[in-house]
């Protein structure tokens, strides 16, 4: 009730504020009916006013609110993928079966614009993605995804999540696959059928992982340039990138 207190003064003291101008125009002018008249319209017409107040200023909110989250959410996103996920991908995307097509899909240049985008989007969704691992390479993406653990169950652990669902898709892809390869000791010792399992976990896993790299370089363009003019000079998926400005 304290912390309340404060308002409940301001209004009263604002009532009595409107009660003594009207006061004093009845005095001045001498015209209550008018008076009267002009308040009970004022009256009438309030509630209408504050509808309208309200729902303006409950959408404003709403969009600040979903931007300030946004935001938020592309900062986490931002993080995994300097600390875990462009590391992933630069390793994942040389054990593409398929890594021409996706090099013509996912080529992204200083140039793009939103349609090019929107076309790579829809290519990604008509993409199979699969993954060709030797033994030495899945004990490779073993230490890297178990070393990247902790980064992705912090990650799991913000509320944001809730607003991004492909994000939280990804971590749980990756979080999955980190699980599966820890609980097998040795890999060049596993059956055929157990490879192929961790295969289709790997390219799940990695197919996340590139549509979510795709919607967070699409955001770099227009939000942060400078940033996104660092992805595409290291995307491995550029037959020539290279980090070094020419």
């Amino acid at each position: 009730m304290g912390r309340h207190k404060w308002h409940i003064i301001l209004g009263l003291s604002l009532i009595l504020l409107s009660a003594a101008g009207y006061v004093v125009q009845i005095q001045l002018f001498h015209r209550e009916k008018e008076t009267f008249f002009y308040m009970l319209q004022d009256l009438a017409f309030l509630p209408i006013q504050v509808s309208l107040v309200s729902l303006v200023l409950n959408e404003v909110l709403l969009l600040r609110e979903k931007t300030a989250v946004r935001h938020k959410m592309n900062m986490v996103i931002g993080a995994f993928f300097s600390e875990a996920g462009n590391e992933m991908l630069a390793f994942l995307s040389k054990r593409d079966v398929h890594q021409n097509n996706l090099c013509q899909i996912a080529c992204v240049s200083a140039n793009w614009t939103d349609k090019d985008f929107q076309s790579a989007d829809k290519l990604l969704a008509r993409h199979e993605f699969a993954l060709d691992f030797s033994p030495s390479d899945l004990a490779a993406v073993k230490e890297m995804v178990i070393r990247h653990r902790p980064c992705l169950m912090t990650l799991l652990s913000n509320p944001n999540l809730l607003e991004h669902e492909t994000f939280t898709d990804l971590l749980w892809a990756t979080s999955h696959l980190a699980e599966e390869l820890s609980y097998r000791e040795d890999l060049y010792i596993l059956p055929e059928s157990d490879y192929t399992h961790l295969k289709m976990d790997a390219a799940r896993a990695y197919g996340l992982l590139v549509s979510e790299w795709l919607q967070y370089v699409r955001h770099l363009r227009v939000a942060y340039p400078y940033i996104f003019s660092l992805l595409v000079r290291t995307n491995p998926y550029a037959p020539t990138s290279s980090v070094i400005v020419k």
